[in-house]
């Protein structure tokens, strides 16, 4: 099993909690899952988002132990080099954190796959923590054009009045800020630069991307940098995977007047109150999101990533286990490990119904 590292993981508020509840109420659950998914064999290779390693791993474990003649190769990548593998056909599926688009889909040349039909499925729901490396500092209250103005380096130090305003009786000190983001296209920085968009347009004048579009600020190689650099960084901040920033403070995000901490729960509530995309296929799933419209409660960065695999692939054996991966990882089960490895949110059994209807598409005769 190749996971870049182990990831240590603190599990994210109630519902985290309530998520290691649950995993060990569905103890008996999981071991009739080992039975129906006896027989599977093989190895699959697959790559992708950083935003899903600790997911990955207590997934790509749980699967093999319930089937120890089946091997779930699963690198942390990042979310961009996931899906040029895909397409180069070098991963039999990928993690990502955003689907293909439109566009994408239209020119096909899908290398994995034996047609141009694909599954998108999404799997992993969790909040993206804006964390920052202060002394004596746990927690800040930031609105969106405060974090815009940061990240496009127009507040550049942290007694700034745009900071203290919001943080009265917080000692901020007289320090440079210094912003991360990511070096490596990325799902999870698509999803922050769609925030700002949404919320700050006329601060944030960039388009939403997986590309950093700014020369300025630091950047870092993945989820892991990121979180490295804040850590190792007086003074730093940047935007991360919550379940990888553990550890750093936290900004809590004015929605609606009020000033929001991330959590799964919170996440949750963003994801649910967005549709699906229009025009998309039944086995091709993908959110659309607008942090503009986040409902009052809820966290408005929130990443929804995905499984992508194949419809049909040349070799029935790696269709199977596939299937047979990606149906595990949706179920009640596999959700409730993400939920203790990574504090993610499950999903809802009304889209799990959805899911599963979607990987039925995949093509194991």
């Amino acid at each position: 099993m190749k996971i870049s590292r182990i990831a240590r993981i603190s599990a994210i508020g109630a519902v985290a909690a309530l998520a290691l509840a649950g995993c060990a109420a569905n103890e008996s659950n999981a071991a009739d899952t080992s039975g129906e998914a006896s027989g599977i064999a093989g190895m699959v290779e697959a790559t992708g988002a950083s935003s899903q390693e600790a997911a990955q791993q207590a997934w790509v474990a749980a699967f093999q132990t319930a089937n120890p003649d089946a091997t779930v190769n699963y690198t942390s990548t990042g979310s961009g080099t996931g899906r040029e593998n895909f397409l180069a056909g070098s991963s039999n599926f990928i993690g990502s954190d955003r689907a293909f688009n439109s566009e994408e889909i239209a020119a096909g040349g899908f290398g994995s796959c034996a047609s141009d039909e694909i599954v998108e499925v999404p799997v992993y729901i969790s909040p993206v923590a804006v964390a920052f490396n202060l002394d004596g500092i746990d927690e800040l209250n930031l609105d969106g054009a405060t974090i815009a103005g940061i990240f496009a380096g127009d507040i550049a130090n942290w007694n700034d009045p745009a900071i203290a305003g919001q943080n009265e009786g917080v000692e901020l000190p007289d320090q440079p800020i210094v912003p991360v983001h990511r070096a490596d296209a990325s799902g999870t920085q698509e999803t922050f630069t769609s925030y700002l968009e949404a919320v700050a347009p006329d601060v944030w004048t960039n388009e939403a991307s997986d590309e950093w579009p700014l020369s300025t600020g630091e950047a870092a190689d993945g989820t892991s940098g990121v979180v490295n650099a804040i850590t190792n960084g007086v003074g730093y901040i940047g935007f991360a995977d919550a379940s990888q920033a553990s550890g750093l403070g936290q900004v809590a995000i004015e929605v609606e007047g009020e000033y929001v901490a991330y959590s799964a729960e919170a996440a949750s509530a963003l994801v649910a109150a967005s549709p699906l995309e229009d025009g998309r296929s039944d086995h091709d799933l993908a959110f659309a999101v607008d942090p503009a419209a986040a409902p009052a409660g809820s966290y408005p960065i929130a990443l929804v990533s995905y499984l992508i695999g194949c419809v049909e692939y040349e070799d029935a054996e790696t269709a199977s286990l596939v299937k047979a991966y990606f149906e595990f990882v949706a179920s009640a089960e596999g959700q409730d490990v993400a939920a203790s490895a990574a504090g993610s949110a499950p999903i809802s059994d009304e889209l799990r119904e959805k899911v599963t209807g979607a990987i039925d598409a995949i093509v194991t005769n």
